[in-house]
């Protein structure tokens, strides 16, 4: 967990899961009124579920931004919120690769097994977000036939991201499904990982306060700050 309580709250990242204070939920739902219409909105509350950190929009009210994806029996709807600091409890990453096995479908398990066996090569983290992740989170079912595998790397300053990226697209070539995941920096900015296939000029860089683009190198050695 990145950060817990309510006088030591890290600001969020992008994909960061934020918890929200049970008692805050009246005044949130208050602020928020696409919330009041969703019936998924009373359990959410009741379990404690996270939303996720989100981009804020230009001219947007002030407060942190966050979204709600609700499942496909729901309507795949993804309602963005604002929340303030003072309604969050912690701020943790999405579920680790291993949790995601017992939700995921049989035959993703050997592509997931793989890219665990890449990140402990390249000695890197691995999370999963997207629908299988909320899947996970929730116990609700958001995987439907042409879901993606959603996937987070955290990468270190001598992580070979080229290399990295490479044995993602071999990976690719085999799997049932299609691999869309980031190569995450320490400030939480992050590049599709297909950016570093071949790639000789800028990239695109996205990070909880805008995009830019810029090149690869220097996205990997942090000389380049949203």
């Amino acid at each position: 967990m990145r950060s817990h309580s309510h006088g030591n709250i890290v600001p969020p990242r992008r994909h960061d899961l934020v918890s929200l204070d049970p008692q805050s939920w009246t005044s949130i739902i208050e602020d928020n009124p696409c919330l009041s219409s969703e019936p998924l909105i009373a359990e959410w509350r009741r379990r404690g579920w996270p939303v996720v950190a989100r981009r804020p929009e230009a001219g947007g009210p002030a407060g942190i931004s966050v979204g709600l994806p609700l499942p496909p029996s729901a309507g795949k709807k993804r309602l963005s919120l604002v929340v303030q600091e003072h309604q969050i409890l912690s701020v943790d990453r999405p579920p680790v690769l291993e949790a995601v096995h017992p939700k995921s479908p049989s035959e993703w398990i050997p592509t997931l097994r793989e890219i665990g066996d890449l990140a402990s090569r390249h000695a890197i983290e691995v999370r999963v977000f997207g629908s299988l992740g909320w899947s996970v989170i929730t116990g609700l079912d958001y995987l439907t036939s042409s879901s993606d595998l959603d996937f987070l790397f955290y990468l270190h300053r001598n992580t070979n991201a080229v290399s990295l990226a490479n044995d993602l697209a071999g990976i690719q070539s085999m799997a049932p499904m299609r691999l869309d995941g980031e190569f995450i920096r320490d400030d939480g900015a992050g590049v599709h990982w297909r950016e570093f296939l071949g790639s000789t000029g800028d990239i695109l860089v996205k990070s909880i306060s805008g995009t830019m683009l810029c090149h690869p190198t220097a996205f990997l050695n942090g000389g380049t700050h949203l």
